[in-house]
């Protein structure tokens, strides 16, 4: 028994795997779709509409006196009246959405129609706003006359996305 060929056990090397790389993709990944969800969530902008019951369509609960009418047409044009645009209390006028422009004017009628209802007994009514966006305006516009709304805090307001005939001609005279 002393011949006997001994058993070659094979020898054990230890295994050792370098993740280095591995981890550092994984971060890239988890920065990546952080990144990608974060950028695409909607972005919304929150609007302060009236009731369905105040806003009744074309003239019907809007009184003369209170509502003011913005059009938006292309190449930032901005139009605007007060009353009805066959017999405007305020002749319309191309105006800017500059500082001294749409704001100092919404500034103006909506504190004309705050006294103007005080007189009366009725606190706190001012100005309607009608806001009609043309076919050619860009949603910038819209942002902007929004923005503007807030600055001047006008309550009432309505979005209406069709002009009158009278209106399409106004628009494209100014």
């Amino acid at each position: 028994m002393e011949n006997l060929p001994k058993k070659v056990r094979s020898k054990k090397l230890s295994t050792r795997v370098d993740l280095t790389a591995m981890v550092s993709v994984s971060f890239l990944l988890i920065i990546f779709f952080m990144v990608t969800i974060e950028l695409s969530k909607p972005k919304a902008v929150d609007l302060s509409l009236p009731d369905n019951d105040i806003t009744c369509g074309w003239g019907g609960c809007f009184k003369e006196n209170r509502s003011v009418t913005i059009l938006l047409g292309k190449n930032d044009k901005l139009v605007s009246y007060m009353g009805y645009v066959e017999n405007p209390m305020i002749s319309p006028k191309e105006t800017s959405y500059a500082k001294d422009g749409i704001r100092k004017e919404l500034f103006l009628r909506n504190k004309n129609m705050l006294e103007y209802s005080a007189k009366l007994g009725k606190t706190g009514r001012g100005i309607t706003v009608i806001i009609k966006p043309g076919k050619e305006s860009n949603y910038k516009n819209l942002i902007d006359i929004l923005d503007e709304m807030a600055i001047a805090k006008i309550d009432t307001y309505t979005i209406i996305n069709d002009f009158t005939p009278e209106e399409s001609k106004l628009i494209a005279a100014q």
